[in-house]
């Protein structure tokens, strides 16, 4: 469909202006015409309308010279078509140095029609191209607008066939990832391989020139210290490349800030490696425990069955035997049972303590006047109440980590007295071993052959508890632990710092 035009006419007579009118209706021409005799109403209307063409005429009142000026001082751009009546050279010279686009004589019908066409298109191309050129900015400032709210950098890349790097667009992001401006970036492209650190520097080469060879996608992980910053970053570069016309590689791509995942992930693999030699050394301590059992059972019970058997022996032949011999072997025989009974019990106190089916309480109680007699060590309990209720699996895990806890003293601590104190807090048991010895470092805990303090925290979160360890040089080392006594909860005891 054709573009309506907006014509102003000037300088015309009225039956010329009438004339001008039929031929556009006429020859069907989409115009809407307007027509203004003297040039104070010519002012007017120029400031009130935006016009697409001016059809100036020589009337002696309303020149296209003074037109023409009026366009310049109001600093409008319309195309100005003048006609005039007689051919005139100089004229039309002096109009086509003073800015009109055409002129014509007014007999040529025609080439008016002409005109006005040629003027049609280029208004409709123009409006064309200003539409495209807004629906451009609207554009433009939407992905401006989604490209800030994205948790990443968003970036083009350009590496040249000269290996010559830029970034064509930066995203405002680029200040907190990085901690350079997108306009400093823009026109400092190298900054950027320069906060890559030297050990992940190659790689990212690598990566980059890998991606433009084959133009396949760049994914890089990398570890960049950014500007102003005393921390390590690691960031992810996922983008996609083309060809430009000129042989350069153009990437599209964000970067993102993946440092918390990163740590996590070191973390998970940190925590798998550790889970790994917990196993094994559980497994070890497992084959130790059995080959200890065996072994007090081979040497101890199996020992103590021999001699039984070799008393017995001389008891089964046909000789004739005093009663005084059958009493000493009978004798013998219950001794060397009773010393069977002794050595049975010692070995299932040591693989479960039967104080435990009396409560965690006397059990407790128990392992802490033990501790005391065997390494002189003072060891003093507080309970809350003379008797906890708990499932089987609980009071072992408890009793397990106190006696690894007393185990790590005797060990390490060089201390001359523990504090212990038990309670049932908040559906919650919570046990709680202070020495006042030397005081566990930061060091001693991350070791790698630690197990004892690995195996008591496995066996809190197993549970669903909290284990807490912390020492002062000089000050000794507490050890909390709280386990929910329905299995459930996770809340622990209250923490200080």
């Amino acid at each position: 469909m054709a573009q309506t035009l907006a014509m102003l006419i000037v300088g015309h007579t009225l039956d010329e202006v009438e004339q001008i009118r039929d031929l556009l209706s006429k020859h069907q021409l989409a115009v809407e015409v307007h027509h203004v005799e003297t040039i104070d109403v010519l002012v007017n209307v120029l400031q009130q309308q935006t016009w697409d063409l001016l059809l100036a005429g020589d009337h002696a009142d309303l020149d296209v010279l003074p037109v023409l000026n009026w366009l310049k001082k109001l600093k409008l751009d319309v195309t100005v078509i003048a006609q005039i009546s007689q051919p005139d050279a100089e004229l039309t010279a002096c109009l086509f140095a003073a800015g009109v686009q055409d002129v014509l004589l007014k007999s040529e019908a025609m080439r008016l029609l002409a005109a006005i066409r040629i003027c049609q298109r280029h208004v409709g191309h123009l409006q064309a191209l200003y539409a495209a050129q807004s629906a451009l900015e609207r554009n433009e400032a939407r992905f401006r607008a989604i490209a800030s709210n994205l948790p990443g950098l968003v970036f083009q890349f350009v590496l040249e066939p000269d290996d010559q790097v830029f970034f064509p667009y930066v995203s405002d992001n680029s200040k907190s990832l990085l901690g350079l401006s997108p306009d400093y970036l823009q026109k400092n492209p190298e900054a950027f391989a320069d906060l890559i650190l030297a050990g992940d520097a190659l790689d990212y080469t690598r990566s980059l020139y890998a991606s433009c060879e084959q133009l396949s996608a760049w994914n890089w992980e990398g570890r960049i210290q950014a500007r102003g910053d005393a921390d390590i970053k690691w960031i992810s570069v996922r983008a996609t490349p083309r060809r430009t016309a000129r042989g350069a590689v153009l990437w599209d791509g964000i970067m993102l800030n993946i440092t918390r995942n990163k740590q996590i992930e070191l973390e998970i693999a940190r925590s798998r490696a550790r889970l790994e030699e917990l196993s094994m050394y559980s497994q070890r301590v497992k084959e130790q425990e059995r080959t200890r059992i065996a072994r007090e059972i081979h040497d101890d019970i199996g020992g103590t069955l021999t001699a039984i058997k070799c008393e017995l022996v001389p008891c089964l032949d046909n000789s004739n035997r005093t009663a005084a011999f059958y009493q000493n072997k009978a004798a013998a025989v219950e001794s060397l049972v009773d010393m069977v009974i002794d050595s049975t019990r010692r070995i299932a106190l040591d693989l479960r303590p039967g104080v435990l089916d009396c409560g965690i309480v006397a059990a407790v109680h128990w392992q802490a006047r033990e501790f005391d007699q065997r390494t002189g060590i003072a060891c003093v309990v507080e309970c809350d109440s003379e008797d906890i209720s708990l499932d089987g699996e609980l009071a072992v895990a408890i009793f397990r980590v106190f006696q690894e806890a007393l185990t790590n003293i005797a060990k390490h601590a060089q201390a001359s007295g523990v504090q212990v104190q038990l309670s049932e807090q908040a559906s919650e048991v919570c046990l709680r071993v202070v020495d006042n010895g030397c005081g566990i470092t930061h060091s001693d805990m991350e070791k790698i052959n630690s197990f004892g303090i690995r195996s008591m925290r496995e066996r809190c979160q197993q549970l669903g508890g909290k284990f807490h360890i912390r020492g002062k040089p000089t000050s000794g080392t507490e050890v909390i632990i709280a386990i929910p006594v329905n299995g459930r909860s996770l809340l622990a005891c209250q923490i200080a710092g």
